[in-house]
């Protein structure tokens, strides 16, 4: 007598198990205990009455059989995808999109009502986070990160490299020989930060005072009113240098560390909207680019 299929919750643990190669990667994708995945993946090889992983030291390896049964697992779940889709119809073209809140209101908001106009049949449902996740988010099937290169446990692809500079009100009096003395505003935890700026200017640092916030939002804010500078880099920043909100005191532009990368997740190619959005933001970004 033919066995019964493993239940389905076993199967997306195992993939997502092998997506990352590591226990803790998978439940935090699954929003379950590193224990609980542990059990799934231990209930699955003994139904199937082989093992699928090597415990290694510090991380997971695939055996031949898991090697072997990844392609089948995942062939299956891309097939519930299309029948579901074809089930739901319009449903397939809502997207979740994941960003940090800077890009989401400085960037992306902006530029809404033309994605809106181009493709009325996409339904976007947009998720902000301070800090972007270290593994793709839960449930997004695009996510645009600011940070160094990902983990490349899902599809990644660099979408921009920018500049970082000061910036401050239209009227603020500053120049490089009394900018120590000006009160100083960055996003904690970058690379692009004050001192390397100022490294790369030449400048004499005499450790100024700065104020860090763990968003770009507070010390755009901070500058736009007059209350000191802020760093900045052009996809964040160029369209209040237009509208005559801030401005660049200095022309120096230094290269960020940090990047622009678009991510997918493994069922976002199945998914028509999320492909449209995808696509959109490529050319988006590639215009930007010319300007």
């Amino acid at each position: 007598m033919q066995k019964p299929l493993p239940p389905l919750g076993w199967l997306r643990t195992f993939e997502a198990a092998a997506r990352h190669l590591s226990f803790t990667g998978a439940a935090r994708d699954l929003n379950m205990t590193q224990s609980a995945v542990s059990q799934q993946i231990k209930s699955l090889e003994g139904y199937l009455g082989q093992p699928l992983f090597l415990r290694r030291p510090r991380a997971l390896e695939l055996t031949e059989a898991g090697i072997t049964y990844l392609p089948v697992v995942r062939d299956a779940f891309r097939t519930l995808v299309r029948g579901t889709q074809a089930v739901t119809g319009a449903r397939q073209n809502a997207v979740q999109v994941q960003s940090n809140i800077t890009f989401a209101v400085n960037w992306l908001a902006p530029r809404l009502p033309g994605f809106r106009a181009q493709h009325p049949d996409v339904h976007l449902n947009i998720f902000t986070e301070l800090w972007e996740p270290q593994e793709m988010a839960e449930g997004a099937a695009v996510e645009i990160r600011y940070s160094l290169r990902p983990s490349d446990t899902v599809r990644t692809e660099l979408l921009r490299t920018d500049h970082y500079y000061p910036v401050c009100a239209p009227d603020y009096p500053v120049t490089l020989e009394n900018l120590h003395q000006q009160p100083l505003f960055d996003c904690s935890n970058l690379l692009s930060n004050w001192g390397n700026w100022a490294e790369e200017q030449g400048l004499d640092w005499p450790n100024p005072q700065i104020t860090y916030s763990t968003t770009y939002m507070v010390s755009l804010s901070v500058a736009m009113v007059g209350g000191g500078l802020c760093l900045a880099h052009d996809t964040i920043v160029r369209g209040l240098i237009n509208e005559g909100r801030l401005i660049a005191p200095f022309e120096h532009r230094a290269v960020m560390p940090e990047a622009y990368y678009l991510l997918l997740s493994p069922q976002a190619e199945e998914t028509p909207g999320a492909v449209t959005f995808a696509n959109w933001i490529r050319s988006e970004i590639e215009a930007d680019s010319l300007i």
